[in-house]
């Protein structure tokens, strides 16, 4: 029996605050050496995680890679807490574990109320030279010589959306920079467009957010030196059995919806193909193979809502680090063996 790791590229769904589900569970990841992490997708919040993550393997004078990307991790999350202009009014923490009454107090403080129906009719462009991503700050912190790294640590993609087409633009190698990760996780009611010059058109383009169109993009690893197996990060529920009825549920909903769409779309022709190779309908080798997994914690993350999405509170981040922690942690105890042999999703369930 080899004792060589078990090697797996991560996809990294966005989902703004949220985001701290997936820092925990790469937490447990890097603490497992049977696990050796070959590339990253990231999109908006995964994108920030896959940068952190990208910046500690690849630390050429780190002495433990693994332990530098945890330090990594939790100075990220640290300084995302610190934002204050996100985050939200201090009473609320108070409401403690009980996170239904959490999301519904924010909802209905005067603080939300009045952002939500100034969104109707203000723009991110109202504020002219003064205005300024709070999140540029920490992202310049980052090492972008380590995450621009193609000798050591992972591969690493950053899922945009390019705003005058339409259509995913990822970056890799080189081609990283601050204003890459900050386009991914630009919220355009939120943000301003992050301007970048694209090397593909040969022009200055504006990007928005990459949950529009690849939340997490998977198709950068299907390259054959990859390996075969896709652990998704997900944050974003995939199902509520409850029919949303208010104007915040439904707009939730949509939210929730549209941001799995890339996902789910993707993960269908992955099936597709693997039932096309596994009938015979197509030769052996001409196309390849994957094995999806997932680490989620839909029921935990129901209790959420877009709402929660906006809220950088030292405490909730911690609550949901802790979450994806143990979803991590399960999943390796369930689905380890899986790894390199089977997918442990049920694709036909999960698409019926």
């Amino acid at each position: 029996m080899s004792d060589a790791p078990k090697r797996i590229n991560l996809a990294l769904q966005g989902g703004g605050a949220h985001g701290a589900f997936t820092w925990g569970a790469l937490v447990r990841l890097l603490e497992d050496e049977r696990i050796e992490i070959a590339s990253v997708s990231g999109t908006s919040a995964g994108a920030l995680n896959g940068a952190a993550l990208k910046a500690g393997l690849s630390c050429p004078v780190a002495p433990d890679p693994r332990k530098k990307a945890i330090e990594t991790l939790n100075w990220l999350w640290t300084q995302i807490g610190a934002v204050q202009d996100l985050r939200m009014s201090a009473w609320i923490n108070a409401l403690g574990p009980l996170f239904g009454l959490f999301r519904e107090a924010y909802a209905a403080s005067p603080a939300f109320l009045m952002a939500e129906a100034a969104s109707g009719f203000l723009s991110p462009y109202m504020y002219g030279p003064v205005y300024r991503n709070p999140l540029e700050r920490i992202v310049q912190q980052l090492a972008f010589d380590d995450i621009c790294r193609t000798e050591r640590g992972p591969e690493f993609f950053v899922c945009t959306t390019r705003v005058r087409d339409g259509k995913a633009r990822i970056f890799a190698g080189d081609e990283i920079s601050v204003d890459a990760v900050l386009a991914s996780a630009c919220l355009p009611t939120i943000f301003q467009a992050v301007q970048i010059h694209d090397r593909r058109t040969g022009r200055d383009e504006f990007f928005y957010d990459g949950g529009y169109t690849g939340n997490p993009a998977l198709y950068p690893m299907f390259g054959r030196h990859l390996p075969e197996d896709i652990v998704v990060i997900n944050i974003n529920p995939l199902e509520r059995d409850e029919l949303p009825t208010t104007p915040q549920e439904i707009d939730n909903r949509i939210n929730e919806i549209s941001f799995n769409s890339s996902l789910l779309r993707e993960l269908r022709a992955i099936s597709f193909v693997k039932r096309l190779l596994a009938t015979g309908q197509i030769p052996e080798g001409s196309m390849r193979g994957v094995n999806i997994h997932m680490i989620s914690d839909d029921e935990m993350m129901r209790e959420l809502s877009v709402v929660t999405k906006l809220i950088p509170s030292p405490y909730l981040l911690g609550k949901l680090h802790k979450a994806g922690y143990a979803a991590a942690d399960n999943f390796l105890a369930a689905h380890f063996d899986k790894i390199g042999e089977e997918s442990s999703v049920d694709e036909v369930a999960m698409f019926s």
